[in-house]
């Protein structure tokens, strides 16, 4: 007799507005590989380096209005990754749920706590020395963050301990997220039966 295998936690979302078209996949259980074509470059690297160091797979690809600026396809895809995220967790049952990191890439130290609590939340201490990065502005990455909290159900919290150059507080910053979001996401093989909660639910308003 063979015991069953779980079912994989992975979820796909599309997301479409009169600015944006976008479609979302996730596999909790990956390798950390990933597509991402978004029309931004520096985006895809970070979005890259979310998948690779949690060990998510992700696939991404999204069409916006960059004739506009970067804004709206940076943050509807916070909103699209969130969602996919929540949808592949389920009901939560079995998870780590908390997760930290400290992260230093060269001059720039990140620090991030996160909770998959169902209470969204972001906290975002990140001074970033330029408005511009590429083609991107810098401030949409706190955008970015704040959907993905709210559409995953994250209590996130991103602090830049130090730091000077931009792409490195940025890249440290995902960096750290993801590290975070690995711990978090892992089944803890002492409660794999058990929502890790005393309400015993772990959902948006519980």
């Amino acid at each position: 007799m063979t015991s069953e295998r779980p079912a994989p936690r992975q979820a796909e979302v599309t997301r479409k507005t009169k600015e944006t078209q976008i479609t979302a996949k996730v596999s909790l259980e990956g390798t950390g590989e990933v597509k991402s074509s978004t029309g931004i470059g520096f985006f895809d690297h970070m979005i890259e380096q979310l998948g690779r160091h949690s060990l998510m797979d992700i696939d991404l690809t999204a069409k916006g209005d960059l004739h506009i600026d970067t804004h709206h396809t940076v943050e509807d895809c916070g909103w699209a990754l969130g969602e996919a995220l929540s949808k592949a967790l389920g009901d939560r049952r079995g998870i780590t749920r908390y997760g930290m990191a400290l992260l230093p890439m060269d001059e720039a130290l990140s620090r991030v706590a996160l909770d998959i609590s169902g209470r969204p939340y972001l906290i975002w201490h990140v001074s970033l020395p330029s408005p511009q990065l590429g083609e991107m502005q810098t401030e949409v990455f706190q955008e970015f963050f704040q959907a993905l909290s709210q559409a995953a159900g994250l209590t996130l919290h991103i602090e830049t301990c130090y730091g000077s150059n931009t792409h490195h507080i940025i890249e440290s910053s995902f960096k750290a997220v993801a590290r975070a979001l690995r711990q978090a996401i892992a089944i803890d093989p002492r409660q794999a039966d058990h929502i890790p909660s005393t309400k015993g639910v772990i959902g948006k308003g519980s």
